[in-house]
């Protein structure tokens, strides 16, 4: 009733009738987390509360399906250009969809007009203009140039050709009739599809990444626990070793290494040198790391347990040592991967990278820097390859840090 007084709390902060039920209680405990749950079930509960790491995990999911299936999603191949005659298409503008009928104004399928190319007398600038006359609807699986589908594609092609496994397709997502072309972030200077380049250029930007991190991680890890769990002369020469590299600019040494092989070099052949080089003078900070980690898990109960029971000292290492360390080298290994990412389109830029007819985002970006200011004036999607290297590395660099603090028991919530 109004104008009544409530009933004083009592010495614990609760009123009279009790607890309101599911209110929390002062000064009671956390939450435990219940007996018999798996550290890999906290850690998922845990990563999953961090909404950048989860958002990140996505878009890295997006961009590695689409360059998985980049022959299915492009219109046109890797290679393919439009650059002779009425059917030039260079630097073509992003292609208009229209969704409504121009006489009605009703929705109907969606389609496009064929453009012409036209050059102006006095400023030679080729413009397009768009043919009202002939409208083409975008159709869907529609039959296009020839590729090998995956996951048969990410076999090299000398195995594939010793056993026989070149099957080819030619079924594309989506597709217009010529004369008529589709470009959905424009085209290039050789009229290629900038949105497909950009699908194929994530095989090779985002594949070197993982590769040369997966050879950095795996080095740093057995060179770093064995100087750490065996001490001695092996681990002072490791070490000294290690400050070596350090002490040389990584550019530097890997341009000084790149220029051992030849400029002419296969695109294919340049990856795999890319991979192993970038892979094999990274690997000092992370055994510099797994080494002061294995010196304190040397001193466990668990290990001196393993070698009092006999068990060789290689055991001991990769089955008691070197699991220890996993929580830093699943964060390492997710931060390593940016830096290759830009380490790869840096060398691609300067052209040491890949090469034509291959596509990297890096490779892109340098043969947009060649427009000058009319890149950014006249050709503004020459800069998305740029727009992808910095998702991807901020992407890699969440994910890094939700993975982090879902490992480290300190950071938990």
């Amino acid at each position: 009733m109004a104008g009544m007084q409530q009933p004083p709390p009592t010495p614990t902060g609760q009123p009279l009738g009790g607890p309101v039920p599911g209110a929390p209680v002062p000064g009671a405990p956390p939450k435990a987390t219940p007996l018999g749950t798996s550290h890999a079930s906290i850690v998922r509960s845990q990563f999953r509360k961090h909404r950048l790491a989860m958002f990140s995990l996505f878009l890295l999911a997006l961009l590695y399906a689409g360059a998985l299936f980049a022959d299915f999603i492009a219109p046109y191949g890797e290679g393919q250009s439009f650059r002779r005659g009425e059917m030039n298409r260079s630097y073509a503008p992003p292609t208009t969809i229209y969704w409504t009928d121009p006489e009605t104004g009703r929705l109907t399928r969606p389609f496009v007009y064929p453009v012409v190319p036209s050059r102006d007398v006095q400023t030679l600038r080729v413009t397009y203009v768009e043919d009202r006359a002939s409208p083409t609807p975008i159709r869907f699986f529609v039959q296009g140039p020839a590729y090998v589908p995956p996951p048969l594609s990410l076999v090299p092609v000398g195995i594939r050709n010793q056993l026989g496994w070149n099957w080819r397709v030619s079924t594309h997502l989506f597709g217009v009739e010529a004369p008529a072309t589709i470009y959905l972030w424009g085209a290039d200077q050789f009229g290629r599809d900038v949105f497909g380049r950009i699908l194929f250029g994530a095989r090779i930007s985002l594949t070197i990444g993982i590769m040369a991190s997966l050879i950095a991680l795996v080095l740093g890890l057995l060179l770093g626990g064995i100087a750490g769990y065996l001490g001695g002369v092996l681990d002072d020469v490791l070490m000294r070793l290690v400050e070596v590299f350090a002490t040389i600019p990584s550019l530097f040494l890997l341009l000084a290494l790149r220029a051992l092989f030849p400029i002419e070099i296969n695109p294919t052949a340049i990856f795999v040198v890319l991979v192993t080089i970038l892979g094999f003078i990274s690997w000092g900070p992370i055994a510099r790391v797994v080494r002061g980690l294995a010196l304190s898990l040397r001193e466990e109960e668990y290990v001196q347990a393993a070698r009092a029971l006999g068990a060789r000292q290689a055991r001991v290492l990769l089955r008691h040592v070197l699991p220890g360390t996993a929580a830093y080298a699943i964060v390492a290994f997710s931060l390593l991967i940016p830096s290759f990412i830009l380490t790869e389109a840096g060398l691609s830029f300067l052209g040491l990278g890949i090469s034509e007819p291959a596509s990297s985002w890096g490779l892109m970006l340098a043969v947009a820097q060649e427009g000058g200011i009319q890149t950014f004036t006249q050709r503004p999607w020459m800069l998305l390859p740029g727009l992808f290297i910095f998702i991807a590395v901020l992407a890699f660099n969440f994910l890094g840090d939700g993975l982090r603090d879902a490992l480290d028991p300190k950071l938990r919530t």
